[in-house]
């Protein structure tokens, strides 16, 4: 089984590649491309010799989903990253797992026994060709797109392009609509962070989780934080906790 694995940094590439021997030893990896550019030119040549291909995401010259803008991979794809918001995207792309950072044996073997199954799943019903497998289980997920409110006796439907952002208050959770409302909705902000689209909210903190669209202004704070202004004032001022400043940045800054 041949295996290339595109990773910036070395000490991980290498650990990655003794997890695989572990694994199985018949395991061969053929290359170790370090760059955007080099798995680029390395696939256009190399592509059809290989079984599965394991990628990191943020690479020396840029995230690695460029590589699919320039050349067509027909191949399974295992995703090893140290940041989860781009698993929607990696699931777009012929992916069949996606590891975080540090990675462990039990996640590589996991993740080899789906690929496996898959593999068994595509021989089995006559399939030639891998990808038609992976497009039939990489199915887009659907992002909810509206909310229900109460407003005195009425109920209304509220869409997430109304919505500044949601915050906790109490117990409670709370939409911020572009007319200034504040109105409660029946979930948690744990439960909205799976049911929003990833593109365009982001959770800034344990109390906020906010419309790209609603930003106005990030300014640069103390202790290495952000404060995010919207077009609506706030009660509570928005801050991006140091932790979290790498992944805001990555997000606002967009694919």
């Amino acid at each position: 089984m041949n295996v290339a694995i595109v990773e910036d940094e070395i000490p991980a590439a290498e650990k990655l590649e003794r997890y695989l021997k572990r694994y199985d030893e018949d395991i061969h990896v053929l290359t170790i491309q370090q760059s955007v550019s080099g798995a680029i030119d390395w696939f256009k040549t190399n592509l059809e010799k290989v079984d599965l291909i394991f990628m990191d995401i943020q690479l020396s010259d840029g995230k690695s989903f460029a590589i699919f803008d320039k050349i067509e991979i027909n191949k399974p794809i295992i995703f090893t990253t140290a940041y989860d918001e781009y698993a929607l995207k990696a699931f777009e792309v012929n992916s069949i797992a996606y590891l975080l950072k540090p990675i462990t044996l039990p996640d590589l073997t996991s993740a080899m026994e789906k690929f496996h199954k898959l593999k068994k799943a595509s021989s089995d019903s006559s399939m030639s060709n891998f990808q038609e497998l992976l497009q039939g289980i990489n199915t887009k997920k659907q992002y909810k797109t509206r909310f229900m409110v109460k407003i005195g006796g009425h109920i209304r439907s509220v869409t997430t392009e109304q919505i500044l952002f949601f915050y906790a208050d109490g117990r409670n959770a709370y939409i911020t609509t572009d007319q200034g409302r504040n109105l409660i909705i029946d979930y948690k902000l744990e439960e909205l962070e799976n049911l929003l689209d990833p593109q365009k909210f982001f959770r800034a903190n344990r109390t906020y989780i906010i419309n790209i669209n609603a930003i106005t202004d990030v300014l640069v704070f103390s202790n290495s934080r952000l404060k995010i202004t919207t077009e609506i004032e706030v009660d509570k001022e928005i801050i991006v906790s140091r932790e979290k400043v790498n992944a805001f940045k990555q997000w606002f800054d967009g694919e």
